[in-house]
């Protein structure tokens, strides 16, 4: 002690003996004499050990003894002054320490004096106590003593004393008991050597003690022995003792030395063998008794349980328990079997009451409730302790409720008591209160049918501060108030669920965290102490299944009674406090069953708190069937069975709200109470908290939240969360303030239950979603059928809960999807729209949360979350997919640009649209599209490009709403132009997501399946978008097919120079050529009904009034557009391997549509025939090498395999190829086969067209209305076709190929026209134009002639041929050819709106025809097949039929033009002829010419009545210019002309020199009328041929002279009939006709005298101026004539006779007039004398005798003869 040792404090000390003994010396002084001395000397004493010693503590403790004397002696005196002083002086010493042990037996045995003496009794004890706990000087016998001593003043008659003495003997055992821990302390480090223990040979062997621990052990044995009423072994002396005293000092040592008897064998046997069969032995009255119904002053056998030792018993028993259960665990046993003895209704309160504080203790003891279980419980043939300590609460009080207690008279609480300590008074109210509607009870209780049990406020919790076990000052039982055991026994269930659970999750936390730290080291590499790692977590995994089974173990031993009776309490419970600690419970333990895993316990304590929230016998299956299987569980406690006690009905509670329960059947109302509501904020608190370890049991949480929900009527808002809303039907839910309040509370406590689920482990979510889910699937059957409203709450808190764990939606997103697919098909519209709801929120929020790693580089994931947008397409139900698609939209316009491999499944969504789905869907969907191709189609990847192409193509094909069809081909446009413009970033990417394709497929060991392979990927691409468009093409809608099938071959058009050259091969036979096969076979197909109207109001035009024509329009287009593309891409397509046969094929087509059925088609057809002729043939390339390439193949084999079957001839033609090749042997280079190949192609085109060309112009076999005829523009069109296929075929056109062509182009021109098209087609009549259709037919023979004239000479054999075409179209001016048997009107009779055909006007045509003839004549005219073929005489043959019908024509021009073109024709080919008379090959053209002639010259057809006189001198002069042909180019050369010809134009000639008039003429226009001009010319033609000096053959100047003289005589005749009848007439006029005829007669004499003067005078012959001569005196008759017009041509006949008179000239002098000689030689005219003079010779002689002489007949004949025969003889010249 610093403080007793320090200088200043020892001087003090030193200072105050000093003091002490002065003034015991004073007060000795007289009446003690020795006593003074001694204390005088002790102060000498005192003072040298001061002045020698430097430690004089020490010195003073060695001198103690002597020091002590004097006060030890002043003690003696008995004195009270003395004694106190000398005490006092004592008490400092030992204080300072320095009393040695001597000394302090001697001060003992002093004090032992004055106690015997009684004298200071409280300072003794006083004295004792400072002289034991200062120092451990007293031991053994000497403390003994003190102890004895405190003893026996502890039983003084004085209370003070007595009480002073007890706490002297409770400190002075502590004291001695300290000593033995500090004594182990002290000696702690030096291990002794154990003696061994003999048994219990001697119980007082405590040799092996040390000295503390042997006092120690002496006191407590002697202390058990005390209490047992047996005689101490240490304590001698003691004279009295109590057993209460004896317990409680028993009690403080045990309870606050526990380690001495721990440490120590010795004292573990004391316990063992003394302190157990003592307590066993104290409590054997209270067990055996039991509680009859006799009163308790009546006798009994069994000896009643005394309190105070009872209770004192209880407590030592907690305190052997508490402390020493591991040293004494059968003896426990024993004790905790008797107290839950103590807990039976037939023990007294007090004793039962006792006993609920005692178990009270061991419950807010886990550790020590643990150990019960694990040494009783968890054993095999042992007591279950722990589980019956629990039952027998439970059973306690249920027996509370059950049995009237016995501490009070009646079960109702009507008196007012108070509790033994007086703290409470607890006054009660009546319980009728209870009863009253809204009336609360002023005191919280218990209430059980009946039973009315007051809940005092016995402690604080988790403290077991108990009442009765304190109460050590009483005697007799206290009275126990009502309620008090209840508390108790209710606080000890609180505490011991506290503490089970408290340390138990503490130890399972401690375990986790250990297993965390022991994986992270384990993790680690460790390569040294790797063996000793895994031998530490074995160690630890061992001990932790130790520690579970114990866990386990204690839950499953104490759930059932706990539950049972928390239960009771819950549904008993009046108070809100009180329900709130219960709940808490309950709680607490479904938290730790849940943790363990202990899911039978946990589920059951779920129930409970469920069936807490709902109103009383609430039908909820899921809860009926968990109670079902545990009221089958009955709990044995004590023998007894106890059944869980079902709720009662009656409920106390106030109610807070009314609603209708969420069943199938419409039911009434039920009420939920605040004690439900509290119930349910439980339910909630522990899903919240404990939601981890819920598992199955979300299922009966959530069915009860449901159900709750329901009756409150909260509904599901945006997110999911819930709100208070009202019931869509039966009556509104009613709803108290109070709950009001609490509503949005619980709604938020609802949306922060779920929202917590994100904390949970991914197993306990997943318990949560199928609890969820199953929940879901009961609402959506119960809404089955039926149109009410029905519970959402599942499926809300299922988007609630996916919202909240978007962090780790993969492992949730399945089951929460698959969920709410199912909901999105329910039949009940308002749930399927939550179910949908629901999905696209949490798609949405899936695609928006920031997931880590981004969505962006976990594809996976952004599939996972929009497959379920893509399921939604598999629901039939408009709104929900209206939800989708909205969806879909939103994610467009948020998440569009990083949709990534989304997107097949987005557009899966759209092209998921179906035609029947209704217009709003398929419009929101394509709104969907739009926005894609307009603004996504550069972010997504290129891959997705072709499902694009698809959607849009399927929107294409949607009837709905034909505008999204359009506008659906307008985007396909669009994304044909985005792929043209990024092609090359496209094909990259293509080509690159290919080769990872192929590479898995090659890996898979498959083949790579994709549309269109082995395309290139881009090409595949396109192919696909002409495929969709291909397919939009025959779409039923005709405006559908118009725009695709324009797109279609823009976009090819446009953008083919894309595609790979390989893969037109697929673009032609997959796309085009598979297109055209379908548009064929609609069209042929289609329906010729009438349509009439286009929907709403539109009119239809009649040109597209029926299926087949708008079909007839697609057809049309779709060839137009192959057409083109093979033209413009001839390039491209030529190479591919099978050109020949995509030709043939597209050929069959252009032929099918040109022979349909079908004008528009036909046209069309043969327009696309026109522009794939266009094509130029690649041209030989000149820059060649000159030395040609080595071939392999012999060509001439190569050329015969090219002979096209198909084209229906063989390949080697006259002027073969063939041979041209085998001509070529080195000197030029060879040609290339695919100039072959193009040959085969155009003659393939020729063959169609031929083929087209004869089926369509043959005529019809029969007639009837409804034959098809083509059309005009058709035929135009086919014929304008042959110059352009000509140029490429012309090298091998034959002589066949020409009549093919020439039936095809008579046949075209013979078809008639409608009459409803003539208007249009038809010039008016009288206008001379050709059709369109005329003019190509003669421009094909035109491209031909000019082909054939520079072509070889084996083409020109075609000239005859070509004749021939051409006259037999000139003929038709004339004769109309007939079209089979199809009549056909003129077209001035034909009715328009009638259905008539109409022959055309052919004379135009044949005109032209006619002047092609005349132009290609005068050309080829000397060719040897023009002459062969005696073209020239069919020539004439044909002119002779116009021109002998003459005015008979259909039209004059013809016959003029007959006229013109004969004449031209001769002039050209009769020089020709004369040429090749001696061939002969003109032989038969004469005759017809001669004909011709005269069917010309001498028409048998009149002229018209209206042809006027200068029509009539043109058509004159047109005769005439004929006749001066014959004068010019016939007669000069009649030596080259058959005599039968010259005699018969002779014969015609003379016929027309002497004109016999037409009967019609009027009188006035008969001298015009006469065609005086036309006999002059013939007139003047038979002389100028009869007088020609170029006459070469005898033969010809008779016959010319032959005609002369018939011509005179038939003048004379005319002359001598006149001046005949003129006389005989006299004054009356002759015939007009009469005097015509004499008028043209003088006028022929007039004309024959000039031309008689223009001829040669040697080429007349005599005998003709003897004819003309003779004349002479008939005209000068005539003078007398009295008409004008013959005198006047009179005149003129006699004028010429003038030259005549001319005076005789000298002799031999040569006239003008040659023949005279011949004159003088003739006997009978020979003038007198010789004379040559011609002059004078006619006016000598008489006119009459010559007169005479010439009308003698017999000079025709034999003057003729003799003249004839003499010219020969004398005439020499004439040769």
């Amino acid at each position: 002690m610093s403080g007793t040792s320090s200088p200043e404090a020892v001087k003090k000390l030193l200072e105050n003996m000093q003091g002490d003994l002065r003034g015991l010396s004073l007060e000795c002084r007289k009446k003690f004499p020795p006593v003074k001395e001694a204390a005088e000397s002790g102060i000498i004493k005192v003072k040298t050990i001061a002045a020698r010693n430097t430690d004089i503590l020490a010195a003073l403790k060695e001198n103690s003894s002597e020091v002590v004397q004097p006060f030890l002696m002043g003690c003696g005196t008995k004195e009270p002054k003395i004694t106190q002083l000398c005490l006092a002086a004592i008490q400092r010493l030992m204080s300072h320490e320095v009393v040695s042990e001597a000394a302090a037996g001697n001060i003992i045995n002093m004090l032992w004096q004055l106690m015997e003496n009684s004298l200071e009794e409280l300072k003794l004890l006083q004295t004792v106590l400072v002289l034991l706990t200062t120092n451990t000087v007293v031991h053994d016998e000497a403390l003994s003593k003190a102890i004895v001593l405190c003893f026996r003043l502890h039983f003084t008659k004085d209370n003070i004393t007595n009480n002073t003495a007890a706490a002297t003997v409770r400190q002075v055992v502590t004291v001695v008991f300290e000593r033995v821990v500090a004594e182990d302390e002290r000696y702690k480090d030096t291990i002794d050597q154990p003696v061994a223990i003999q048994g219990n040979s001697n119980r007082r062997s405590v040799s092996t003690l040390k000295p503390c621990a042997k006092d120690a052990y002496m006191l407590f044995q002697d202390l058990c022995q005390l209490v047992n009423a047996d005689a101490p072994y240490w304590l001698v002396g003691m004279t009295e003792m109590t057993r209460t005293f004896g317990l409680e000092l028993l009690e403080s040592v045990l309870n606050d030395f526990p380690q001495v008897f721990l440490q120590h064998q010795e004292f573990s046997f004391l316990l063992k063998e003394r302190v157990c069969p003592l307590v066993i032995k104290l409590f054997s009255p209270n067990i055996k008794f039991r509680q009859g119904s006799s009163t308790s002053s009546s006798p009994a056998p069994v000896e009643k349980p005394y309190f105070p030792i009872c209770m004192r018993l209880l407590r030592v028993v907690s305190v052997l328990i508490k402390q020493f259960y591991s040293l004494l665990v059968t003896e426990c046993e024993i004790f905790l079997s008797l107290l839950v003895k103590f807990l039976d209704a037939d023990k007294p309160q007090w004793l039962r009451a006792v006993a609920v504080e005692s178990i009270h203790r061991l419950c807010v003891q886990p550790q020590l409730l643990r150990s019960f279980c694990q040494s009783y419980d968890m054993k095999q043939h042992s007591t279950k302790v722990f589980r019956d300590i629990v039952n027998a609460l439970g059973s306690f009080i249920q027996s509370l409720f059950l049995v009237p207690s016995t501490g009070n008279t009646s079960a109702t609480p009507s008196q007012t008591g108070s509790n033994a300590s007086g703290n409470t008074g607890s006054a009660q109210t009546n319980p009728g209160v209870l009863g009253m509607g809204g009336g609360a009870t002023v005191l919280p209780a218990f209430e059980y049918r009946g039973t009315w049990i007051p809940i005092l406020n016995v402690t604080v919790q988790g403290s077991a501060k108990a009442t009765y076990l304190e109460m050590l000052d009483k005697v007799e039982p206290p009275t126990i108030p009502e309620g008090y055991a209840m508390s108790v026994a209710f606080h000890c269930l609180l505490d011991l669920v506290r503490g089970i659970t408290t340390m138990i999750e503490g130890e399972l936390g401690e375990a986790e965290t250990v297993s965390q730290t022991t994986t992270e080291t384990t993790s680690l590499p460790a390569q040294s102490s790797e063996q000793q790692d895994l031998q530490s977590v074995s160690d630890q995994s061992e001990n932790e299944l130790v520690s579970r089974a114990v866990w386990e173990e204690m839950v499953n031993a104490c759930w059932c009674g706990l539950l049972a009776a928390l239960s009771l309490l819950l549904d008993a419970s009046t108070d809100e406090a009180a329900t709130e600690n219960i709940l808490k419970a309950e709680l607490t333990m479904a938290a730790l069953c849940g943790r363990l895993g202990l899911v039978t316990s946990r589920d059951a304590f779920i129930t409970a708190i469920c069936k807490g929230s709902l109103p009383p016998h609430y039908a909820l299956t899921v809860l009926n069937s968990t109670t079902a299987a545990l009221s089958s569980k009955s709990y044995s406690i004590q023998g007894q069975n106890v059944q869980m006690i079902s709720p009662s009905s009656e409920s106390h509670q106030q109610v807070v709200a009314v609603g209708q329960p969420l069943a199938l059947q419409p039911q009434g109302t039920v009420m939920l109470t605040s004690k439900n509501i509290q119930c349910m904020r439980t339910l909630l608190n522990l899903a919240h908290c404990h939601g981890a370890v819920l598992g199955t049991s979300w299922q009966l949480v959530l069915a009860t939240l449901q159900h709750l929900v329901w009756i409150l009527g909260l509904k599901p808002g945006v997110g999911g969360a819930l709100k208070p809303g009202r019931a869509v039907e039966g009556p509104s839910t009613v709803l108290t303030t109070a709950v009001m309040t609490d509503l949005p509370v619980i709604s938020n406590i609802l949306s922060r239950l779920f929202e917590s689920s994100q904390y949970l482990d991914d197993v306990s979510l997943h318990h949560l979603i199928n609890a969820l889910c199953s929940l879901s699937l009961e609402a959506m059957d119960m809404a089955y059928g039926n149109n009410k409203e029905p519970s959402l709450f599942a499926v809300a808190k299922l988007l609630e809960t996916g919202l909240v764990n978007m962090h780790r939606i993969e492992i949730l997103w399945r089951p929460l999807t698959g969920h709410l697919l199912e909901v999105c098909q329910h039949p009940n519209s308002r749930m399927r729209e939550w179910g949908a709801e629901a999905l696209t929120s949490l798609i949405k929020a899936g695609l928006t949360f920031s997931h880590d790693p981004p969505l962006s580089q976990n594809q996976r994931l952004q599939l996972l979350l929009l497959n379920p947008l893509k399921e939604l397409s598999n629901i039939s139900h408009p709104d929900i997919r209206i939800k989708q698609l909205e969806c879909v939209l939103q994610i467009l316009q948020s998440q569009g640009d990083s949709l990534g491999p989304g997107w097949p499944l987005v557009l899966g969504v759209m092209g998921a649209i179906r035609s029947d789905q209704g217009e709003s869907l398929i419009r929101t969907a394509f709104q969907c599209l739009q926005l894609v191709v307009t603004d996504f189609l550069p972010t997504m990847p290129c891959t997705c490009l072709q499902i694009v192409v698809e959607v849009a193509g399927s929107f294409g094909l949607h009837n709905q709403e034909l505008n999204i069809s359009l506008t659906s081909i307008g985007l396909l446009w669009n994304i044909s132009d985005y792929f043209f413009q990024r092609g090359e970033i496209i094909e990259k990417e293509l080509n690159k997501e290919e080769a990872v394709l192929q590479k898995q497929a090659e890996e898979k060991g498959v083949m790579l399946n994709r549309p269109f392979h082995p395309a290139p990927p881009f090409d595949c691409l396109w192919l696909c978008l002409y495929a969709k468009l291909g397919e939009l093409c025959v779409d039923p809608r005709p405006a559908v097919r118009k725009s695709a099938g324009q797109t279609l071959f823009s976009t090819i058009g446009a953008h083919g120079t894309l595609l790979q050259h390989s893969t037109w091969h697929t673009v032609i036979w997959k796309v085009l050529f598979h297109l055209l096969d379908r548009v064929r076979e609609s069209s042929t197909t289609a329906d010729k009904e009438k349509i009439e109207s286009g929907g709403g109001n539109i009119l239809i035009h009649h040109s597209r009034d029926t299926a087949e024509k708008q079909w007839a329009e697609t057809w049309v287009l779709t060839l137009a557009g192959v057409a083109r593309i093979f033209n413009t891409r001839r390039y491209l397509l030529q190479p591919l391997g099978d050109f020949s046969q995509a030709w043939d094929v597209l050929l069959d087509h252009i032929q099918s549509a040109a022979l349909s059925k079908n004008n528009e088609v036909s046209l069309a057809a043969l327009k696309s025939f026109q522009e794939i002729l266009q094509i130029v043939s690649p041209v030989r390339d000149s820059e060649k090498p000159d030395t040609p390439p080595a071939i392999n193949v012999s060509v001439p084999v190569v050329v015969g395999t090219t002979t096209a079957t198909s084209l229906g001839r063989s390949f080697m033609r006259t002027d073969s190829i063939g041979e041209r090749i085998g001509r070529y042997n080195g000197s030029e280079p060879p040609v290339i086969t695919d100039e072959i190949e193009d040959l085969n192609l155009w003659w393939a085109a020729w063959n169609s067209w031929y083929r087209i060309g004869s089926e369509s112009t043959r005529p019809p076999i029969t007639c009837d209305k409804l034959t098809f005829i083509p059309s005009q523009p058709f035929l135009t069109a086919l014929i304008q076709i042959f110059p352009a296929l000509y140029q490429h075929i012309k090298t091998g056109f034959s002589m066949d190929d020409l009549q093919k062509l020439g039936v095809i182009l008579h046949g075209a021109v013979s078809v008639p026209i409608s009459s409803d098209a003539s208007p249009f087609i038809l010039p008016s009549y009288t206008e001379a134009v050709l059709t369109s259709l005329q003019e190509a037919v003669l421009t094909a023979l035109d491209v031909l002639q000019k082909a054939i004239c520079v072509g070889s000479e084996s083409m020109q054999i075609m000239y005859p041929a070509i004749f021939d075409q051409l006259l037999a179209f000139v003929e038709f001016s004339c004769k109309p050819p007939q079209y089979g048997q199809l009549e056909t009107k003129h077209i001035a009779n034909a009715k328009y709106n009638q259905a008539e055909w109409v022959a055309l006007n052919y004379v135009p045509f044949a005109e032209r025809s006619l002047e092609v003839v005349v132009d290609l004549y005068q050309k080829t005219a000397c060719h040897k097949a023009v002459v062969t073929e005696k073209v020239l005489q069919n020539i004439i043959k044909t002119l002779r039929i116009p021109l002998s019908l003459k005015y008979s024509c259909p039209s004059e021009s013809t016959w003029k033009l007959a006229v013109s073109s004969l004449l031209k024709v001769l002039s050209i080919g009769l020089p020709v002829a004369r040429q090749h008379a001696s061939s002969g090959k003109f032989d038969s053209m004469w005759p017809e010419l001669a004909n011709t002639f005269e069917d010309f010259l001498f028409t048998k057809s009149t002229p018209p009545d209206n042809l006027s006189i200068q029509e009539f001198q043109k058509n004159e002069s047109i005769d005439v210019e004929v006749v001066q042909l014959i004068s010019t180019e016939i007669l000069p050369y009649a030596n080259f002309i058959p005599k039968e010809f010259v005699g018969q134009i002779m014969t015609m000639l003379n016929k027309g020199s002497i004109h016999s008039q037409s009967s019609s003429f009027t009188e006035a226009e008969i001298d015009i009328r006469m065609r005086e001009e036309f006999s002059k010319v013939c007139f003047e033609t038979l002389l100028q041929f009869s007088f020609s000096n170029k006459v070469t053959t005898p033969q010809e100047g008779y016959i010319s002279r032959m005609a002369l003289s018939v011509l005179l005589k038939r003048s004379q005749d005319v002359l001598h009939r006149y001046i005949e009848d003129e006389r005989l007439s006299g004054k009356c006029p002759l015939p007009r006709q009469q005097v015509t005829e004499i008028i043209f007669v003088l006028k022929a004499v007039s004309t024959l005298i000039d031309s008689l003067k223009k001829t040669q005078p040697e080429n007349v012959d005599a005998n003709t101026w003897a004819q003309v001569i003779a004349l002479y005196p008939t005209l000068v008759e005539c003078i007398t004539c009295s008409s004008s017009e013959v005198c006047s041509a009179l005149k003129e006949a006699l004028v010429p006779f003038k030259d005549f008179m001319h005076p005789p000239a000298s002799k031999g002098a040569s006239l003008w007039l040659p023949a005279i000689p011949a004159l003088l030689v003739m006997p009978s005219v020979s003038a007198p004398g010789g004379s040559k003079r011609w002059g004078w010779w006619m006016a000598k002689d008489s006119v009459a005798r010559l007169k005479q002489q010439l009308t003698t007949p017999k000079c025709f004949t034999s003057e003729r003869s003799m003249v004839t025969r003499r010219k020969e003889k004398y005439h020499p010249w004439h040769k």
